[in-house]
């Protein structure tokens, strides 16, 4: 197994975990139930882990891929770029995350902060989820670049 199997492999969970966790807060704040809330906080908490192992396998993947034909040493880089920040939006709701669940089992007054300063940072996560999971998708799905042509299929 090599770093770019390790990378497919760990990289879909800052992801979908950030998409799933956004979703699951608001339906925590919606309902009014704190384990909902705590559920969130730890999906957002796993998707930071994920997001470093995403990040320590992802410059062994590019080495692996950036010679390939059709790939190129620009895509990787612009995926590259936008992961850089998107990691650095995850730690901080990872932490953050952490914070609101520490503060919500303890009944601290800090919470409801928490809570919403949480819920905040998931959906400037999400938003630079999208860009992120595109990037890396272009990388080896040339199908999903813009400056995509499809050949003429003879029938």
């Amino acid at each position: 197994m090599n770093d770019a199997h390790l990378h497919l492999l760990v990289n879909h969970f800052p992801i979908i975990g950030t998409v799933f966790g956004l979703g699951i807060l608001i339906s925590g704040i919606l309902l009014k139930n704190n384990s909902v809330k705590n559920t969130a906080y730890i999906l957002f908490i796993v998707a930071a882990i994920f997001t470093a192992l995403s990040m320590a396998t992802g410059e062994g993947a590019e080495e692996l891929v950036e010679d390939m034909p059709s790939v190129g040493k620009q895509i990787i880089h612009e995926h590259e770029e936008i992961a850089e920040k998107f990691a650095i939006i995850m730690y901080v709701t990872g932490f953050l995350g952490l914070l609101a669940l520490y503060t919500s089992l303890k009944n601290h007054k800090l919470a409801k902060t928490f809570l919403y300063v949480t819920l905040a940072f998931a959906i400037f996560a999400t938003v630079f989820a999208k860009s992120v999971g595109t990037t890396g998708g272009e990388i080896r799905h040339t199908e999903t670049r813009v400056e995509f042509i499809p050949s003429a299929n003879p029938e």
